[in-house]
């Protein structure tokens, strides 16, 4: 199996993906390699000022990168040589079996749709990122910033998307899905809410629980939360300040260190033809590491192609 890895991508790179591609290879067996995309001589240079022998990876060269506050769709038309367009141009051939990066998000969802593009029958593409259950276990919410504005069938749809991820790469049989609202009655929430809650009632594609609150979150209520991602993405950054004033205030906690974004990685692309998967924009070592990581589980748990099994 092979990983690419954009070496260009985030605030800290380059010194933070090559960090990260070095530890995650260390936890892979030799059936896996990892493809570093990014300057070739800097990648290089990099390696060998970390004592690593570059011919352990295959390195591509795409010299340019897509900056955070560039605009994705014009970026990517006028740099056909960055990191990411060659990722995806990659995963496209068949090259790689996934790729990894924590670049600008933007241009990996509209690289995905325009490259690869999405499973037939998936409305809109979506971001996950994990709940930790004050239990011990891990629940999902999606989607947490790719789409602010949904339907009430694409919310049904992230019900779908939601359950397969969680079934086939975290191992719950059955998971619980519930949908995000102001209150567990079904009337209760603005209209999309409503209606997004009929369509799931009688839902056979998931097990659907009903209603949830932001209460229930991180309890065992639902393992798969669905909402907006302008809602999943007030939760997710709400989330992580509250780590951060935690940490902040010396205060140590094993469930509140759960909550360290460092642990999961990233977020695959739900809903694309590819095993794509974004990391944050401040991704360290161990970070990009955990990223790569999630990466294999995605390709390895084949679930695009569940996807597309499910939607056909």
């Amino acid at each position: 199996m092979k990983i690419a890895i954009d070496i260009l991508g985030g605030d800290f790179a380059p010194d933070a993906p090559i960090g990260g591609a070095i530890l995650a290879r260390k936890e892979l067996n030799d059936s896996f390699s990892l493809v570093l995309l990014g300057d070739k001589d800097e990648i290089i240079s990099k390696l060998k000022e970390k004592g690593e022998d570059p011919s352990k990876y295959e390195i591509v060269h795409a010299p340019d990168v897509i900056g955070m506050g560039e605009h994705p769709t014009k970026a990517l038309v006028q740099k056909p040589n960055s990191t990411i367009a060659v990722g995806f141009g990659l995963l496209k051939q068949g090259k790689v079996d996934a790729f990894a990066s924590a670049g600008n998000t933007g241009a990996m969802l509209v690289a995905s749709m325009y490259t690869v593009k999405s499973i037939p029958g998936v409305i809109r593409p979506c971001l996950t990122t994990i709940l930790p259950k004050e239990s011990g276990g891990k629940g999902l919410i999606l989607d947490v910033g790719a789409n602010s504005d949904c339907k009430p069938d694409v919310l049904y749809q992230f019900g779908i998307l939601g359950s397969i991820y969680a079934k086939n790469v975290y191992g719950m049989e059955n998971p619980k899905v519930g949908l995000l609202n102001i209150g567990e009655e079904p009337e209760k929430g603005n209209l999309v809410s409503q209606a997004a809650h009929n369509l799931m009632k009688d839902s056979k594609d998931f097990n659907f629980i009903g209603n949830v609150e932001g209460r229930d979150l991180f309890g065992d209520a639902a393992d798969v939360v669905v909402c907006d991602g302008f809602t999943g993405n007030v939760v997710l950054k709400e989330a992580e300040a509250f780590y951060s004033i935690i940490r902040r205030r010396g205060w140590r906690d094993e469930y509140i260190d759960r909550f360290n974004y460092e642990n999961y990685g990233g977020t695959p692309i739900l809903g694309i033809n590819a095993a794509a998967v974004i990391g944050h924009g401040i991704s360290n070592e161990k970070a990009i590491k955990n990223m790569i990581l999630l990466a294999k589980d995605v390709a390895e748990a084949n679930l695009s192609e569940k996807i597309k099994q499910a939607f056909n």
